[in-house]
């Protein structure tokens, strides 16, 4: 990566060193100063769209249009990242390990509500294919989180070895998917065992990128051998969930009864005729009536924000401190301890999901 060490060393009387750091650092370098510039981007339009209520503000064209002109500045935001000083990406490393937690949240909450979208929209067919299909996926799901729990423990406990630590993490796992069908299934709960059973592969996945991102010098690692192939892979599933939650944020923008819609957002108005019978000679009246905007234009750019922060963080593997390694992605105690953790603030948002109707039955949860 010539173009990076090139690019951010080159530029006189901003990055003074004592000594040439190595390649890896340059590289890491370079990777956080991209997603800046991604992030203040997204960052500037999220603060430009604050307080957009209806469709005749001037900005609402800002959020839909003006291609040309949003690619030039986004272009000209990259390159100027590249003439900031190393403090400057330091700050924003460390902050970055605070918004990939937040976005980790969202990325748990767009779960969540797939999952549930998902339940809702098969059991209101009322037809017996549907049942079925319902559980034949609720099967297809369960026996592939215990056999994949399986398959970890012959890789991450090795005989002759002390993982204790490991071994905790796989119980835990096979724990929650437990409990989450007792919970779901509770009478005075109103759960459903489909999205249980999705969430528990979920976790299980989790667990799995926890576990593969131990050092491949830990003897419990039973995939050191393959370590490279390991992380890339990890890299890659961990961009395509990135990646899949910012498209799924932007599928469900386009609805109206969406998690990014603000509480007075109407429902989609396909239903509704715009205007009667008896109204059709004040059409020019209705046209002139502001529409609300259906989403929030504020939390889509945040999430876009968040989602630069996030995957630099996979592709630095959560630090930019140069390794013997530093050629494994995504990998080290860090990312371990960050992705365990999300497995269980994944666990726990779930099951809150389902007893909070119950422990405050005056609130609406729907």
């Amino acid at each position: 990566m010539a173009y990076s060490k090139s690019g951010i060393y080159c530029i006189a009387g901003v990055n003074a060193f004592d000594q040439t750091p190595p390649d890896e650092w340059f590289q890491m370098n370079a990777v956080l100063r991209v997603s800046l510039g991604n992030f203040l981007f997204f960052a500037i339009f999220a603060i430009m769209m604050i307080g957009i209520k209806d469709q005749n503000d001037r900005r609402d064209a800002w959020h839909h249009g003006g291609w040309i002109a949003k690619i030039a500045v986004w272009a000209v935001l990259i390159v100027l990242m590249f003439c900031v000083p190393n403090i400057v990406i330091t700050i924003y490393e460390v902050l970055s390990k605070f918004g990939s937690g937040l976005f980790l949240l969202v990325q748990v909450a767009m779960l969540l509500d797939f999952t549930n979208n998902w339940n809702d929209s098969w059991v209101e067919k009322d037809e017996q294919k549907w049942e079925i299909a319902l559980l034949v996926v609720t099967v297809v799901c369960y026996l592939s989180t215990f056999a994949f729990s399986g398959v970890l423990f012959m890789w991450f406990n090795p005989s002759g070895h002390d993982c204790g630590l490991n071994v905790f993490f796989i119980v835990t796992t096979l724990i929650l998917a437990f409990a989450f069908a007792i919970v779901a299934l509770h009478p005075q709960i109103n759960g459903s065992i489909m999205p249980a059973s999705v969430i528990s592969v979920y976790c299980a996945y989790l667990c799995y990128t926890s576990l593969s991102s131990e050092p491949d010098d830990y003897e419990c690692n039973g995939l050191h051998r393959h370590s490279k192939q390991v992380s890339m892979s990890a890299l890659i599933l961990g961009m395509l969930t990135t990646v899949l939650s910012v498209v799924y944020s932007a599928v469900r923008a386009g609805s109206s009864t969406t998690f990014l819609s603000p509480p007075s957002s109407p429902r989609s108005g396909a239903k509704n005729p715009l205007l009667g019978d008896e109204e059709t000679g004040k059409g020019n009246d209705k046209e002139s009536e502001p529409r609300p905007v259906s989403y929030s234009y504020t939390f889509f750019h945040l999430i876009f924000a968040l989602a630069s922060m996030y995957s630099a963080m996979l592709l630095t593997g959560w630090t930019s401190a140069v390794s013997e390694k530093s050629e494994l992605m995504d990998v080290g105690w860090t990312t371990v301890w960050v992705r365990i953790c999300t497995e269980w603030v994944t666990a726990a948002l779930y099951i809150w999901t389902l007893i909070a109707p119950l422990l405050f039955p005056d609130r609406d949860f729907s």
